[in-house]
């Protein structure tokens, strides 16, 4: 439902501040009227609820984005089922409660693209929430998201909060996660072709069979499209945040390649799995908001290499 809200003047607060789509949105809301207040986990544990709630008391933010997250790509996911799921309904408990009791004036919940069913119509629409089973490989991570988006949407009709849930897709971007065994599939590839052309290897072997087809969106066009949402977007159900745009996972690899010079070729492991086939998200309704992306693929893979030379990863 489109709506109005006035972002400007307001105290906001992001939750996640240092994590890819968290560090976005702080850089975004620099070119907004507003005061960004941020709370390092050495400040304050947003799993423990009543530190949770008393930082809230004594802070009052006007507007939260909870971009907090326990994240990871499907080897992380299918060690650590547990931790997915209770630390990000923790997370989830925590803040979005605090922000219940505390008179938040807007809160915008990031969710992801897994909460929908593995094999969903292509391209994903909103109203494919619970119409099917989830993909197995990240189902623990998917089921917690779900459960906060449900509990903004209890929240909005018990009390009239205006909380929202945003569902982004696949991410990337400055402040990325590049471990091999915990990351995601873009900045994971990034540092195997960037190792390889540094040793002179002739080949990269990539998990599966490169060929499932998944959507990117540069972290930055994520934010502005949050921003965007915030002043215009109030209902209970969720809004996908994307591109419209997806490539095969080969595909990818060879854009990544010619951005960062690798010469060398891709081989398969078909041992490791491919997760879901495609999850390409249908953005109609954010382009109804007035809203498309600017960041096209092989740009944002470029500008994300520059960010991830200045680590000195090997």
């Amino acid at each position: 439902m489109s709506s109005t809200f006035e972002l400007s003047g307001k105290k906001v607060f992001v939750a996640g501040h240092r994590g890819l789509v968290g560090s976005a949105i702080v850089r975004r809301l620099a070119s907004e009227n507003v005061n960004v207040i941020t709370a390092t986990r050495a400040e304050l544990d947003l799993r423990d609820a009543g530190k949770t709630l008393e930082w809230f008391k004594a802070n009052t933010p006007d507007v939260v984005y909870l971009a907090a997250a326990k994240v990871g790509g499907i080897r992380a996911n299918s060690i650590y089922p547990a931790d997915f799921l209770g630390e990000n309904l923790a997370i989830q408990q925590a803040v979005i409660g605090a922000a219940a009791q505390t008179g938040v004036q807007k809160l915008v919940f990031l969710g992801s693209s897994c909460i929908y069913p593995k094999l969903a119509p292509q391209p994903i629409n909103e109203d494919s929430l619970l119409t099917g089973p989830l993909e197995p490989t990240n189902e623990w991570y998917a089921i917690a998201k779900i459960a906060g988006l449900k509990y903004c949407a209890a929240l909005r009709r018990q009390y009239g909060k205006d909380f929202v849930s945003a569902m982004p897709t696949n991410m990337y971007g400055p402040n990325d996660n590049y471990d091999l065994n915990n990351s995601h599939v873009l900045p994971a590839l990034l540092r195997k072709i960037h190792t390889a052309k540094v040793k002179g290897e002739s080949e990269v072997v990539m998990w599966g069979t490169g060929r499932p087809r998944r959507e990117f969106m540069q972290a930055d066009d994520c934010a502005d499209a949050l921003i965007h949402v915030t002043k215009h977007y109030s209902d209970e159900a969720p809004i996908n945040i994307g591109t419209g745009e997806d490539v095969e996972i080969r595909e990818l690899a060879e854009i990544l390649a010619r951005v960062i010079g690798y010469k060398g070729k891709f081989t398969h492991d078909l041992s490791k799995p491919d997760g879901t086939p495609r999850k390409l998200q249908d953005v109609k309704k954010l382009h109804g908001l007035g809203w498309k992306h600017k960041i096209n693929l092989e740009e944002g893979c470029a500008r994300t290499y520059q960010d991830f030379l200045k680590l000195n990863l090997a």
